[in-house]
């Protein structure tokens, strides 16, 4: 009998791009009753448990270098999180995304010194200096936040790809997130009280987890293993448009036509930098 077609990794990549976005909407609609720190170790301790309890990944056998390679990659995807919650407290979620990108953009030009790169990284900069330059005095913080999600998301690749393709993968990835939310705990245990008094809340704070963890991260290890890093950096040009409409969408945030530039600008210094 012949094995059902699998779909092609980059529909998979869109998918996963719509729950992330879509579980990122919904944390920001808490935000007004639970704390960003809060719901962020509340989605990465859920996304953990979950995929450890589906995979059983406590019969696998692990070795040091398994759990070492695991959590470095739990520790930056939870900060990573963290930063970007923090980060769309305080800016419109497209705006958060795109200035996000800025890291993962500036590593691949380091990386390959070559004039794309070098255009690629001219063009993310551009963009996220427009989207900056449009935000409040006040919410300078959230930038910065933003930039700081993305040196955690350029670790994320790196270190995704080392455990997709010679780790545990998505064992590694449940084990890795639990790991992770211990790190972060210090900083959000105070407020899951909060979410603990309302069972609606926390339903939804749990939902993040499986919207913008387990489905969009257990689909990237999936993705990776199967496609370059090159490639996959260039398929994330879609994740800041995707993360715009879902904004305008669900959260009525509508980017006027200077935002759009700078978006714009991001995605396409993704995809020059991605077809190295």
């Amino acid at each position: 009998m012949a094995r059902p077609k699998q779909p092609p990794p980059e529909a998979l990549f869109v998918l996963g791009g719509i729950s992330q976005y879509l579980g990122a909407a919904t944390a920001v609609g808490l935000f007004a009753q639970i704390a960003p720190a809060s719901v962020a170790l509340l989605r990465v301790l859920a996304a953990g448990l979950v995929i450890i309890g589906f995979r059983r990944s406590w019969r696998r056998s692990w070795s040091k270098h398994d759990l070492v390679w695991a959590g470095a990659f739990g520790v930056v995807l939870a900060l990573m999180n963290l930063l970007i919650y923090l980060a769309m407290d305080r800016l419109p979620l497209g705006n958060a995304v795109a200035i996000e990108f800025l890291g993962p953009v500036a590593v691949a030009a380091i990386g390959t010194r070559t004039v794309r790169s070098t255009l690629a990284l001219v063009l993310a900069a551009s963009g996220v200096l427009v989207l900056a330059g449009l935000q409040s005095e006040g919410t300078l913080v959230g930038v910065i936040f933003a930039l700081l999600a993305g040196a955690m998301w350029a670790g994320y690749i790196v270190l995704g790809h080392r455990v997709a393709r010679d780790g545990p993968a998505v064992d590694g990835l449940g084990v890795g997130m639990l790991i992770g939310a211990l790190v972060i705990s210090p900083l959000g245990i105070v407020g899951v009280g909060d979410a603990f008094a309302s069972p609606g809340l926390l339903a939804l704070a749990l939902a993040t987890g499986l919207l913008s963890n387990v489905i969009p991260y257990g689909i990237d290890q999936l993705v990776m293993s199967k496609i370059t890093r090159a490639r996959f950096a260039l398929l994330q040009a879609l994740l800041p448009v995707t993360a715009a409409v879902i904004g305008f969408l669900a959260l009525s945030q509508s980017p006027g036509v200077a935002e759009c530039f700078g978006i714009g600008a991001v995605m396409l210094a993704i995809a020059i930098g991605g077809a190295e």
